[in-house]
């Protein structure tokens, strides 16, 4: 194949079957790359007769090896373990992973934002709050910056956006518990706390409307990132005050989930799906913990694998194309049921 057939480096890395940051590292520096990955790039540049734009490569040096990441709320396990696969698959890759938090505040969002500027990142995977946010703020980084935006879509902000998709969360969730048992009520924060909560919500009502059945909704009183202790504050009163207005809790998200489970506990209700328990609760994102809760939360997950690494991707093919792709590019990866003890 000849060079010219090319348009890039992601092709050839697609060609010779080797990642696309694998060979970026190459071309930075071929010593930093083991020897037997060196010898595959070394053979697949002579068989296709490849040569990459010395130009552009050159270009790219000048900026540093700075990664940014910010996320919304770093001691929420979710965005915990999306940060900790994006950093590791920075530091594999040769670059260096500067993580931010915006502690769910405006003001500490656009400092980020601002610190990222001074430390001239090649590039940038911004988990934005989503309806807290400043618009104007993120649209001019974005400009300035090569950014991924990643988790929480806001269109036609940024090059590129990777998430999963919250309507089949919740589409398989309910489908499982309606067909496994009594139809499930929604459990949420009256005022949902971002653009995932809004769409989960909607596409709760879409499923249930689709099988036939009415949507119930259970909203609580809350603010802020504390989503344990709202939830089982909420799910304390509901029970003090009579029951769930069915035996089938599901939660917006897990860690909702986690407060029901220990509102439940306290009141002396079995949870779980056999024969003797009080409810069933399942929830949506596979928190890193849901498995050890007790019982096991069932729950809808993220494949954080694929989000980590189309994440990162996506950014480094950002970065070579001098932070401009032709079109706004999205990759929405599905959710997994994952059956445990709770539903």
């Amino acid at each position: 194949m000849a060079q010219s057939k090319f348009r890039n480096m992601e092709e050839f890395a697609a060609a010779c079957g080797i990642s696309r940051p694998t060979i970026s590292k190459y071309f930075h520096d071929a010593s930093s790359v083991r020897q037997s990955t060196r010898k595959r790039i070394e053979a697949a540049l002579e068989e296709y007769d490849y040569r990459p734009n010395i130009f552009a490569i050159n270009q790219n040096r000048r900026k540093t090896k700075n990664v940014g990441i910010v996320v919304p709320y770093l001691s929420d396990p979710v965005y915990g373990e999306i940060a900790r696969n994006l950093e590791r698959r920075c530091i594999e890759a040769g670059f260096r992973a500067t993580l931010f938090s915006a502690h769910g505040e405006q003001e500490l969002e656009n400092e980020a934002l601002e610190r990222l500027k001074s430390l001239r990142p090649a590039g940038v995977l911004l988990a934005p709050l989503g309806r807290h946010s400043d618009v104007k703020a993120l649209a001019d980084f974005c400009d300035e910056v090569p950014t991924v935006l990643f988790d929480r879509n806001i269109p036609a902000i940024g090059q590129a956006f990777v998430g999963s998709d919250n309507e089949s969360f919740v589409s398989q969730s309910t489908k499982y518990l309606v067909a496994s048992g009594e139809q499930p009520c929604f459990f949420e924060m009256k005022q949902p706390l971002n653009p995932n909560s809004i769409a989960r919500r909607r596409s709760y009502k879409k499923s249930m409307k689709a099988l036939g059945l009415d949507p119930v909704y259970v909203q609580v009183e809350g603010s802020g990132w504390n989503l344990e202790e709202i939830g089982y504050k909420g799910a304390l009163k509901i029970l003090e005050a009579q029951s769930f207005p069915t035996n089938t809790v599901l939660c917006s998200n897990d860690r909702l989930a986690i407060g029901v489970l220990a509102a439940c506990h306290e009141k002396g209700l079995r949870v779980g799906r056999y024969p003797g328990c009080a409810l069933r609760v399942a929830g949506h994102d596979d928190h890193p913990s849901a498995r050890y809760t007790c019982p096991s939360l069932t729950s809808v997950g993220h494949d954080y694998d694929a989000l980590s690494n189309s994440g990162l991707e996506t950014l480094f093919n950002l970065i070579e194309e001098d932070g401009r792709f032709e079109n706004r590019n999205e990759f929405i990866y599905p959710a997994k049921l994952v059956h445990r003890e709770s539903a």
